[in-house]
């Protein structure tokens, strides 16, 4: 009858304990003893935790002739299957040390098997995990078995080793049983509850994972064609449907954008912020969070409006300067979610990431049309002259060819001045180069031959306008007009696979790879454009045997409803 009691008082003890650890499991401190335990801080963690535990199982035992029935050997053993032979050591040690300042008959034997229980439970976690079997370090049945091992060890080794036997015998006889239900059945509810809270995590974090890849894709690309009125509407509607949410706005700096949800009918996009939560939240780029309770929230355009709290988090352009918000509400009586409070930051720094990357593309836009003028006022005055002088000289000995040449002059500059899209068709840019080779052919008199290789199924494919006048006008200026005997110029154009591959060849072959930068702007403002718009496997080389040719070649994508038969 009375182990039966004392099953009953160290069950009810063992209760005390384990509402403890139910009430530290809800904690962050818990987390790292949810999954098996590798890295250092985890490690020193899960020995702090079960060092508390292992003294609190002794702090809370019962006095039986001179020894003590208690629940400490819990503590060591979820020290060392979780924690490895090291953490399961030293719990042991620190419980062990305590048991022993305790005194009693049996102090030094329960310290010696304290130790021993959290070093052997860590080699068992040594064992499990180098044959991949961590689900069995979670089994609540398998630290049973081991609590009742364990427990059964300890009271073998304080028969062997305290005495006076006679009182031992029956401290063991009535204290064993008690002990061996007690840490087995406790140690078993313990995994039980970190099961369930790892079970609860996993879960959360599965939902949380899944929801943000859901919102991500839905709104992948939306704020990056512009942070504007219209699209800033398709992603609250998103938001608002995924997060279940009371409202859903968007602001720039000023005006709100877009608003979704409950209070739509006085919070009109396009007029002007009044929200001193918003205000703030521009100003001093912070998450402001009106919980309704701690932190007041009242509608600053309507005083009946049913929007009880508010999240507000920043959204960065470039430089991370602040360019708008977005904003998450509840109605009143209704509380924030975690997992939308989370989730709301991580989709601010989502549409950021897409707003900064939609700004760098109109930079890179704009830089391609400053390129483009730039090469027309690189082209202009230069060539202008040479074709000035060349007509002055073919007016005076023929009168036809001045005039063709008169009209290859206006084609060339009609086609140069009057191209301001940055993406023309291959028709159109050899029109371009045919009237410019026309006028050096002129020049030269004698000297140049041109040979055009390209077949016509390729005229419809796009490419980036003045990719090749500045190639062409390189070969001439920098390699045939170097020439005593007669240069040729070779434009070809041929596919690979997807590509389209053109090649612009003369025979001077006087590039020089250490002299590159003084070879003409355009090359290098073509392979840069080329690699903005379609990547960096696209783009030019140069190819060169020392006089005896140079050939620049350009790789470009053949779109899909470009593709040729």
């Amino acid at each position: 009858m009375f182990e039966f009691n004392l099953i009953l008082q160290l069950l009810q003890q063992m209760c005390v304990y384990l509402v403890i650890a139910y009430l530290l499991s809800k904690t962050p401190l818990f987390i790292p003893v949810m999954q098996v335990t590798v890295h250092l801080p985890h490690k020193l963690l899960c020995y702090f935790i079960f060092s508390f535990f292992c003294i609190m199982g002794t702090y809370f035992s019962l006095e039986i002739e001179d020894t003590l029935a208690n629940t400490r050997a819990i503590g060591a053993i979820l020290g060392g299957l979780l924690g490895g032979p090291t953490v399961g050591l030293l719990v042991g040690i620190t419980g062990g040390v305590h048991r022993y300042t305790l005194g009693g008959i049996t102090a030094e034997t329960c310290m010696i098997s304290t130790i021993l229980t959290g070093f052997l439970c860590g080699m068992v976690h040594y064992f499990l995990m180098k044959n991949r079997r961590v689900d069995l370090i979670y089994n609540p049945f398998i630290v049973a078995i081991l609590a009742v091992l364990f427990e059964s060890l300890e009271m073998g080794m304080i028969l062997i080793f305290s005495k006076p036997y006679e009182v031992i015998l029956h401290a063991v006889q009535t204290i064993a049983t008690p002990m061996i239900v007690a840490n087995s059945v406790g140690a078993a509810m313990f995994m039980r509850i970190l099961l369930d809270r790892k079970a609860m995590f996993e879960k959360y974090t599965s939902a949380f994972s899944s929801r943000a890849l859901k919102i991500a894709a839905s709104t992948d690309g939306l704020l990056r064609n512009g942070f504007n009125q219209e699209n800033s509407t398709k992603v609250a509607d998103i938001l608002y449907k995924e997060l279940g949410v009371g409202a859903v706005s968007i602001t720039d700096r000023e005006k709100i954008l877009a608003f979704i949800g409950i209070g739509s009918d006085h919070h009109l996009p396009g007029t002007p912020i009044t929200s001193p939560a918003s205000l703030q939240s521009i100003d001093t780029d912070k998450v402001k969070y009106l919980d309704g309770i701690h932190e007041p929230y009242q509608c600053s355009i309507n005083k009946h409006c049913r929007l009880g709290s508010t999240l507000v988090i920043p959204l960065r352009g470039e430089n991370n300067t602040v360019v708008g918000t977005i904003k998450l509400y509840e109605a009143k009586n209704t509380l924030f979610s975690s997992i939308n409070r989370t989730l709301g930051e991580g989709i601010a720094s989502l549409l950021s990431a897409q707003i900064l990357t939609g700004q760098n593309e109109r930079y890179k836009q704009l830089l391609s049309q400053t390129e483009i003028k730039l090469l027309h006022a690189q082209v202009n005055p230069h060539f202008l002259f040479n074709a000035l002088n060349t007509l002055l000289a073919v007016i005076r000995r023929d009168q036809q060819q001045a005039s063709e040449l008169v009209q290859n002059i206006s084609t060339f500059f009609r086609k140069n001045l009057k191209r301001p899209k940055e993406i023309v068709t291959l028709k159109d840019e050899l029109e371009h180069i045919t009237a410019y080779l026309e006028i050096e052919k002129i020049r030269f008199m004698d000297k140049l031959d041109i040979v055009v290789d390209i077949p016509q199924k390729f005229e419809g494919v796009h490419l980036p306008a003045f990719s090749l006048q500045p190639i062409v006008e390189n070969a001439i200026k920098h390699g045939v007009s170097q020439m005593i005997g007669k240069g040729v110029v070779t434009i070809r154009a041929y596919q690979q696979d997807t590509l389209l591959v053109l090649e612009v060849e003369d025979n001077a072959g006087t590039y020089r790879e250490e002299h590159k930068d003084g070879n003409g702007l355009g090359l290098n403002l073509v392979h840069k454009r080329i690699q903005i718009r379609y990547g960096e496997q696209y783009g030019m080389k140069i190819d060169c045997q020392p006089d005896c040719y140079t050939k620049v070649i350009l790789s470009l994508p053949i779109k899909q409803d470009e593709q040729l038969c």
